[in-house]
């Protein structure tokens, strides 16, 4: 089940990015070309909300001058011509990930999607009581004593649902320790995940580590208790090629912020045959087929979990930036990710009082390194960072159990995209190497 591709084994079909495509790449990307501070930025906060290019800015503007209109509900010019874009987006995106048309429901952001689910997998096992919609909703229902399993290194977008999910319905929340190194105990997964697990949720890549977990091994063992797989891919659906089907998960979310769209639009995948059952978690207008005083009737997947007006030009934006995307190569962007990311790590580990977080230098990393300095808090490193033009991010990541499991309350974390060269780095590392003599730690 090879589906993501590393530096080790890449088969390059095009040639390899480098700094010279890269300050090509960077022209497309007005808010790139500034100066902080009296200094130009160095944008190294990808991981957080990535830039847009001019591509996906236009693309929405031209939405709102030519086509703006309510989707799916008028027989006009502008009405017909708002849902063709509308769904063509979604078809678009699918195609990104490699999912079917009808398997890419439009959220907010991931979070929405994954609160999504946790409700929809409550509202199964209500339904199931009453005997309301498909048999199959009580193999999806929780029930006291079964049991929901996350990683110890989850964003808090994938943990809080679920903890929440286990106090409504009485299920146990378990988690899959990391190791002090922050690798996934595998060693224990196979006993964690076990006869009584419904669900097992967890992150593609760490928006702390950079490490790239198991996730044909996590589908293994999931398969094996007969558990139904969210993943979490917001930082792997924007720097590698997916194919979410050969992933054979059952749901995952993915947020366009993080993959050069703009906020506000997100997408939760579902595999057709268990969105066509879930019970919806938004109710209202545009997902249903029938309407009584007394009771309503839902559309299946996608406007079933659809509610209201939608995200239209910021679904038309996303379709956009996958195209970028696509065009430039997702298998090129990882490469070039990965000899950044590598880069920043082994430059890091040569700082002394730097300890950095997730896979050493030389090991498969995305394009990302979160680091400690010693003597200095985070919040300081990140504005000394700031006043030398360097845009990081800083705090706990929506990670406080991982960093409280490494013993610490916050790091600094740089992040690199498409539109970073070697000489980004360079200024960072440089500037980090001065961090503890300014504070005089």
């Amino acid at each position: 089940m090879a589906v993501v591709s590393t530096p080790a084994t890449l088969e390059r079909a095009l040639p390899a990015m480098d700094d010279a495509e890269v300050l090509r790449i960077r022209n497309d990307f007005p808010v790139l070309n500034q100066l902080v501070n009296g200094q130009p930025l160095v944008y190294l906060d990808s991981g957080a909300t990535s830039q847009n290019p001019l591509s996906v800015i236009e693309a929405e503007q031209e939405f709102y001058e030519q086509r703006n209109a309510a989707v799916h509900r008028g027989a006009h010019h502008l009405a017909v011509e708002a849902t063709e874009v509308f769904e063509d987006a979604r078809q678009t995106v699918a195609d990104f990930v490699g999912a079917d048309y009808s398997e890419v429901i439009w959220t907010s952001n991931a979070t929405e999607g994954l609160n999504l689910l946790s409700y929809a997998f409550s509202n199964a096992g209500m339904w199931a009581a009453q005997g309301r919609g498909d048999e199959r909703l009580r193999e999806l229902a929780l029930n006291p004593g079964d049991e929901i399993v996350v990683t110890e290194m989850e964003h808090h977008a994938n943990l809080i649902p679920w903890q929440e999910l286990a106090f409504r319905t009485g299920a146990a929340l378990r988690y899959i320790p990391v190791d002090d190194a922050g690798a996934l105990r595998m060693d224990l997964a196979g006993d964690i995940i076990g006869p009584r697990t419904k669900v097992v949720a967890f992150t593609h890549a760490s928006n702390v580590l950079g490490v790239i977990n198991p996730v044909a091994e996590l589908v293994g063992l999931a398969r094996r208790a007969g558990a139904l797989v969210v993943l979490d891919a917001c930082q792997s659906a924007p720097h590698l090629a997916l194919n979410i089907k050969e992933l054979d998960v059952d749901f995952a979310v993915f947020s366009g912020h993080k993959m050069l769209a703009p906020t506000g639009i997100g997408v939760l995948y579902g595999k057709q045959e268990l969105l066509d059952i879930l019970p919806p978690f938004l109710t209202g207008g545009s997902m249903i087929t029938t309407v009584t005083m007394e009771r309503a009737e839902y559309l299946p997947a996608p406007q079933r979990f659809e509610a209201g007006t939608q995200r239209i030009s910021q679904a038309v934006a996303l379709a956009a930036a996958a195209n970028y995307l696509t065009e430039t190569g997702l298998d090129r962007i990882h490469y070039w990710e990965s000899e950044l990311g590598q880069r920043m790590v082994a430059g890091l580990e040569a700082i002394p009082g730097i300890r950095v977080l997730g896979p050493a230098a030389g090991q498969d990393r995305i394009g990302l390194a979160a680091f400690d300095v010693e003597g200095v808090h985070a919040h300081d490193v990140g504005q000394f960072l700031d006043s030398k033009g360097i845009a990081v991010r800083v705090g706990h990541h929506c990670a406080q159990p991982l960093h409280r499991r490494l013993g610490l309350t916050a790091t600094t974390r740089a992040s690199a995209y498409l539109y970073n060269t070697t000489d980004d780095v360079d200024q960072f590392l440089n500037a980090v190497a001065g961090v503890r003599a300014y504070f005089r730690a």
